[in-house]
């Protein structure tokens, strides 16, 4: 009696718990279908359930194949430790990145870590940067913001690459470039005496037309009192090569 009575309290304890088991895995593995879940997220799940409801009954729930969940146990080491080398290296990629200062990108990084001993493959070091939302400073190409004028003759180089001048007043340069600012994109004209390396005339407006320039130059001829015979040298843009522009160099 004692046997038979002990049993059958012992399979109502059983009956209740495996209500229990079900109801929480079922609770569970509603929890795991929420979206597309990785095979990886579900032996992971396994693991860690294991004690409350037995690897058997989540794998039968889940639909593991019991060779797949324990293949993926015994290389839970060695992924772990590949885990440990990355983060040990994405720390040294960090560091190199911030040294840097925040300028290096993959291929910099990937020679830093080659020149410190670290033979890297490129394309670990490009993940681990891409995981981490780690990137290099990109230079921005430099668009000129003058257009040459196709319908009138450029003229001829005075200069060529000589970029120097015994007296003041004598050779300028001069460029045009843009501005950001509260009020948007301003441009700023500016010509440069070689002889004393100093901005003699600037002027900046809302456009880059002729009379940009022109205003730039005025402010040099009454700051730095141009020469007979000053050579102003720029590029070929239309702002310089209009007839505007002319008219007021040849006065």
């Amino acid at each position: 009696m004692w046997i038979k009575r002990s049993t059958k309290r012992t399979a109502a304890q059983a009956e209740r718990r495996t209500g229990a088991d079900h109801r929480g895995a079922a609770k569970s593995r509603g929890l795991l279908r929420e979206g597309e879940r990785s095979m990886n997220e579900m032996y992971a799940f396994i693991e860690a359930e294991k004690t409350t409801h037995g690897v058997a009954f989540l794998r039968r729930l889940l639909k593991v194949a019991r060779s797949s969940f324990y293949a993926w146990l015994a290389a839970a080491k060695p992924r772990a430790a590949r885990q440990a080398a990355d983060e040990a290296l994405a720390h040294e990629i960090t560091v190199i990145h911030v040294a840097s200062p925040n300028t290096y990108g993959i291929p910099r990084v990937h020679a830093e870590l080659r020149r410190l001993g670290r033979p890297v493959n490129r394309k670990r070091v490009a993940r681990l940067m891409r995981e981490r939302g780690i990137q290099g400073a990109h230079r921005r190409r430099r668009r000129s913001l003058t257009r040459p004028d196709a319908t009138i003759r450029p003229a001829p180089d005075l200069i060529g690459r000589d970029f120097h001048a015994d007296r003041p007043g004598t050779r300028l340069v001069g460029d045009i470039t843009c501005l950001p600012t509260a009020e948007g994109w301003l441009y700023l004209a500016c010509w440069l005496d070689l002889a004393t390396r100093e901005v003699v005339g600037y002027a900046m407006a809302g456009h880059h037309r002729a009379s940009l320039v022109i205003d730039a130059l005025r402010m040099a001829h009454g700051r730095a009192g141009l020469q007979p015979g000053c050579i102003t040298h720029s590029d070929r843009g239309s702002e310089y090569t209009s007839a505007e522009f002319r008219r007021v160099i040849s006065d």
